[in-house]
């Protein structure tokens, strides 16, 4: 499976990074999409648990930019229908992204408005530098945010502040993003923000590729249910853990585990999607 508008790295076992760097300002249009949705499957044939997106783009002045939008130039001479087909198609891709069961770091640097801005809700955790600012301009070109800015945006920051960032297109930067919650860090720069996550993907390392599975998974399904379904949610994950042999290998690894020694886990067993 190979990448052409991607770019795709294997730092260390079990480890991702995939890089931003295409077109004038890393538009995202279906080359990109197409690869994005050939991704969980990549991840998943590699044995990846922890995925870390950034990007190196620069525009011609030297200004960062992470996402500046979505390919609105290549739809000319399409009709209504494949404008819409397309949206759809691109929702759908970054929801089955968001799915796959590894911990996905988001470093953010430079421009990130409209489709940029979406991208986050992707990720597990989002950390960006001072040189960051978010934006969502959609409702003032006449659509609205149709990759997740709309209906999952106000799950992690909350009606008032999706409505303000979708309504008014305000642009925030970094420091107003993680006080409103769309980012969970400021590093200080690039350079720290990728150590920052390298240092999350050593965490997730050493963890059990089943047991980091079940959690995520459960923890997503457990958005907007019931108390009994929440618990009976976590009751199958934790079962699945124990079916797959993870809780016994834990077990007879303790010692080990508590001095820092990774335990042989094997790969993500059951319950894939």
């Amino acid at each position: 499976m190979t990448f052409e508008h991607l770019h795709l790295d294997t730092p260390t076992p079990g480890v991702a990074v995939l890089t931003f760097d295409h077109g004038k300002a890393n538009e995202m249009g279906s080359a990109q999409l197409a690869e994005l949705d050939r991704l969980p499957a990549w991840l998943d044939a590699r044995g990846i648990v922890c995925l870390v997106t950034r990007s190196t783009k620069r525009s011609r002045r030297g200004t960062p930019i992470f996402v500046a939008g979505a390919n609105v130039t290549e739809r000319a001479g399409w009709s209504d229908e494949q404008v819409k087909a397309h949206v759809r198609y691109q929702r759908a891709t970054l929801q089955q992204l968001r799915r796959a069961p590894v911990f996905h770091v988001v470093l953010v640097e430079g421009v990130c408005l409209g489709w940029g801005t979406e991208y986050l809700l992707v990720g597990d955790y989002r950390v960006a530098t001072p040189a960051a600012s978010f934006a969502l301009p959609e409702t003032g070109l006449g659509i609205l945010p149709g990759a997740g800015g709309t209906g999952e945006l106000w799950t992690q920051v909350g009606v008032p502040q999706a409505l303000r960032l979708g309504m008014t297109g305000e642009r925030i930067d970094a420091a107003e993003a993680a006080r409103i919650g769309l980012v969970q860090e400021v590093a200080a720069d690039g350079a720290a923000a990728m150590e920052r996550a390298l240092q999350l993907a050593r965490l997730v390392g050493a963890k059990s590729p089943t047991a980091l599975a079940a959690f995520k998974e459960a923890v997503l399904d457990s958005v907007g249910v019931g108390e009994a379904q929440r618990t009976e949610l976590e009751a199958m994950a934790y079962e699945r853990c124990v079916d797959a042999g993870e809780a016994a290998i834990g077990r007879a690894h303790f010692a080990g585990i508590r001095k820092g020694e990774i335990p042989p886990w094997g790969p993500r067993r059951g319950g894939e999607r």
